[in-house]
């Protein structure tokens, strides 16, 4: 990839040593391992002996150069983090048995070797470290000057990262003491663990490739967090403005208040669509990359991130139509259930600029509109949802700057009636939750308008009904099996039927089904038996079109 300089698997003994030195960002995340992920890697670390395994992999690691000794940690803080409290558990370990006496001189150059390898030089008459590893703000002083130097570790006026080593510390000294109870142990075990412990090493050339990176991982499954990529992005543009104190601290709080709602996995898709609701749309892979060109000055950080706190609510929202932030809104609702029934997501920067630049009534016909465009486009047609977007990004982006907008700015990609009507005579739904849905919401509106009669169809009181059977074959009617292949998921050989009738209806013959559907309360049902003596491939097609009809005159703009 691009900005990548090097991709290489290294033990822990080689990352720590040749001189080289880690800086984690001083904005990055704070130190947030606690006993749950100790109690994984001492687990782990024991099975390298128990099972005599030669070695542990410990995942990716992503490093930005600075020259070719020093890198920023862009990915990997926690685990390196740990595993030099762990060498400091070792070197404090081998301290103890030098207080009590206990082959003195020997552990004494245990400790200096070490010490040297894995964690850095010390400097015996100022104290003063130059440490392998530096810990972002809130962390590397108390690092520094208690951890490093084997000091008692204070419990008071401590923040929660600095609480998070001490008890790390702890954890790992309860453990290894009773484990190693000699120099020669203690030494072994944490010379031969760091020639078992691997990483796959990652180094980019600068931020943007980091963020490139990130992506990429994601893609494959590999969880890692690009918001601290960006929060670092962010923070250090304010820094460089000498900011007061108390500034730093309400960014960070308005930061941990948009984390909170949203979870960092969430974090870069709400961004996205943040970013797209009064911006030029940006894909996913240029998104970073664009909000480091736009956002350069304290004010327009603080102004973003006040942005990012403020919208997140609707944002999540957005996505559960039964959301209290709806409450009272029951029309709005009855149209952000139904996108969220079809499973559609381009139009959420659309909603997030509109909502607070249009009325509620402007707002709610805004939601109608884009449900019936969804059914149509996305549900029925199936049509490409980046050119949708796209249209819906230059709607969002006029009612960010203008406060309004007209049904015929989304004409483009409202498929109209002749072509909707074609699409929908051929539509086919195959079997699953998601489509048994749709099917029963799509009869169900057929049903209220044709008939005016109000079917609850989100209880499970009806079912979908295949007429010809899903299991059927050519002994079921006069249909070979490629008719049958056919014809089976189309809508026009889709009904909806009580549960109860369902069930006795089974895989009998049409002739046998139709008394079954007479006793049906939904209409479109009894119309089938009223109208079909046979069910065939041709009549399957004539009741598809007239369903087509049907649907033409209800979701219509």
């Amino acid at each position: 990839m691009k900005g990548i300089t090097d991709t290489s698997s290294v033990t822990f003994r080689q990352l720590m040593g040749n001189g080289l030195r880690y800086v984690i960002p001083k904005f990055q995340r704070d130190y947030t391992w606690d006993t749950e992920q100790w109690d994984d890697l001492w687990f782990d670390i024991q099975q390298l002996w128990n099972k005599n395994t030669h070695e542990h992999y410990m995942g990716y690691l992503v490093l930005q150069s600075l020259d070719n000794k020093s890198f920023q940690i862009i990915d990997g803080q926690q685990r390196l983090t740990t595993l030099s409290i762990l060498a400091l558990v070792v070197l404090k370990c081998i301290q103890d048995l030098i207080d009590k006496g206990e082959d003195a001189g020997n552990n004494q150059k245990r400790i200096e070797t070490l010490r040297s390898s894995f964690i850095g030089y010390t400097d015996p008459v100022t104290l003063n470290t130059d440490n392998k590893l530096r810990l972002n703000r809130n962390g590397d002083s108390y690092y520094r000057n208690y951890l490093v130097l084997l000091k008692d570790l204070p419990r008071r006026n401590i923040n929660r990262s600095e609480k998070g080593m001490r008890d790390c510390f702890i954890w790992f000294y309860e453990r290894v003491r009773k484990a190693y109870t000699t120099g020669v142990q203690l030494a072994t075990f944490l010379e031969e663990l760091s020639d078992k412990l691997f990483f796959t090493r990652i180094i980019v050339s600068d931020d943007f490739n980091a963020f490139r990176v990130f992506e990429t991982l994601n893609a494959r499954g590999v969880q890692l967090s690009a918001s601290d990529l960006l929060k670092n992005y962010l923070f250090s543009v304010v820094d460089e403005s000498h900011p007061h104190q108390n500034e730093i601290e309400e960014l960070e709080n308005l930061w941990s208040s948009v984390i909170d709602k949203l979870k960092s996995e969430k974090f870069e898709e709400y961004l996205r669509y943040y970013w797209n609701s009064r911006h030029k749309i940006v894909r996913k892979n240029q998104l970073y990359k664009a909000i480091r060109n736009s956002i350069r000055s304290k004010g327009e950080v603080f102004y973003l991130v006040r942005e990012l706190d403020e919208y997140a609510d609707l944002f999540i929202a957005l996505q559960n139509p039964e959301d209290e932030f709806w409450a009272g809104k029951q029309e709005l609702k009855k149209y952000l259930k139904e996108l969220h029934l079809f499973q559609i997501r381009q139009h959420l920067s659309l909603f997030m600029s509109a909502y607070k630049k249009l009325s509620e009534e402007d707002f709610t016909h805004l939601a109608r509109a884009i449900s019936v465009i969804s059914f149509r486009y996305n549900v029925i047609g199936g049509y490409n949802p980046n050119e949708q977007e796209e249209v819906y990004n230059r709607v969002a982006i006029k009612i960010f700057r203008e406060g309004a907008f007209k049904t015929d700015d989304l004409e483009e990609v409202y498929v109209g009636d002749k072509k909707f009507e074609t699409d929908f005579e051929h539509k086919v739904f195959k079997s699953s939750s998601r489509n048994h849905k749709i099917i029963k919401y799509i009869l169900g509106k057929v049903e209220r308008q044709q008939f005016q009669n109000e079917l609850n169809i989100e209880s499970d009181l009806f079912t979908v009904e295949h007429i010809l059977p899903e299991s059927a074959d050519d002994t079921w009617g006069d249909f070979d099996m490629e008719a049958i292949q056919r014809s089976v998921y189309r809508i026009g050989n889709l009904t909806l039927l009580e549960k109860h009738l369902n069930k006795e209806a089974a895989n009998l013959s049409y002739s046998e089904k139709k008394e079954i559907y007479r006793n049906s309360s939904c209409e479109l049902t009894r119309k089938i038996a009223d109208e079909y003596d046979t069910w065939t491939e041709e009549y399957i097609a004539d009741r598809q079109k007239k369903l087509a009809r049907y649907a033409k005159g209800i979701w219509k703009l």
